[in-house]
């Protein structure tokens, strides 16, 4: 299986001139080859389709990004609990950015419960999600996942990290207008998530031919007002974007979450009441 490094994508509302990575690099204290690094895709890139026609964002890597090796995730364990797979088993096709097995998040650190950079879900969720990514695929575009099946323990580390007022390295690139106390009560972050149920999954998409991320005038996990759907974006494409998403989605039975462009849950979820706990691995 080949491993693809990613670029990480700081929040567009900060509009900072010398780019994201720098951004990243100076608030969580590495260097933006590390930032580079921390962070893996799985997958196979799919063949280019004819056209793609969404506006596309990305950040180009520098030389020494692009030298630096790429790292093989550890081995998966295989033993996840009966009904739950392998996202990339089922899409091969899409690309994995699992963010919370890298510091790139706004907890800033690698998040509890992720041992190895996989996205989980349940079968029914991953069969779904794999016809969104056939729909896609016929208009040019692949899918980007940042985060599926949420262990509880992950959740409870959010939560300690939110009551720790004198951590605030990530504010700037994640919640530069937003009271880091208030994020749950603002619905940004919950301490019981549907994500540990296993089938939501929070995801962008990109351009099959370019590999750019297409432009969803924000980026994942930007946790403030502009990450809503609805919201007042500064192009309407980035609007016409986000639209796309949320028709695919929702035509395969996903339902969106009103104040994240990028989280989505299978409306007829076969846990609906059960918050799992075991690690990705």
């Amino acid at each position: 299986m080949r491993i693809k490094r990613v670029v990480p994508f700081a929040a567009v509302a900060l509009a900072v001139a010398a780019g994201p990575l720098a951004v990243a690099a100076g608030t969580l204290g590495m260097s933006a080859a590390a930032a580079v690094s921390v962070s893996a895709r799985i997958g196979a890139i799919a063949a280019p389709a004819k056209s793609a026609h969404a506006s596309t964002a990305t950040v180009a890597p520098s030389a020494a990004q692009a030298a630096k090796p790429a790292e093989s995730p550890p081995a998966k364990k295989n033993k996840l609990p009966k009904g739950f797979v392998y996202l990339d088993e089922v899409i091969p096709a899409a690309e994995y950015d699992i963010r919370y097995y890298s510091e790139y998040n706004f907890v800033g650190a690698r998040v509890d419960g992720y041992k190895a950079p996989y996205a989980v879900m349940t079968q029914q969720a991953a069969k779904a999600l794999k016809a969104v990514g056939d729909d896609l695929a016929d208009k040019g575009y692949k899918l980007v996942i940042y985060d599926a099946y949420r262990p509880q323990k992950a959740v409870d580390h959010f939560i300690r990290w939110s009551k720790n007022p004198k951590d605030q390295k990530t504010k700037a690139i994640f919640y530069p207008d937003t009271d880091k106390a208030k994020l749950f009560k603002l619905g940004y972050l919950s301490g019981k998530s549907g994500h540990s149920r296993g089938s939501t999954v929070d995801l962008s998409i990109a351009s099959i031919k370019t590999g750019k991320l297409v432009d969803m005038g924000g980026s994942f996990d930007f946790l403030g007002p502009a990450s809503a759907h609805g919201a007042k974006l500064a192009d309407a494409a980035q609007t016409a974007n986000r639209n796309l998403l949320k028709k695919v989605m929702e035509k395969r039975g996903f339902k969106a979450y009103s104040k994240e462009w990028w989280h989505y849950t299978l409306a007829k979820e076969p846990y609906p009441k059960t918050y799992f706990n075991f690690d990705v691995e």
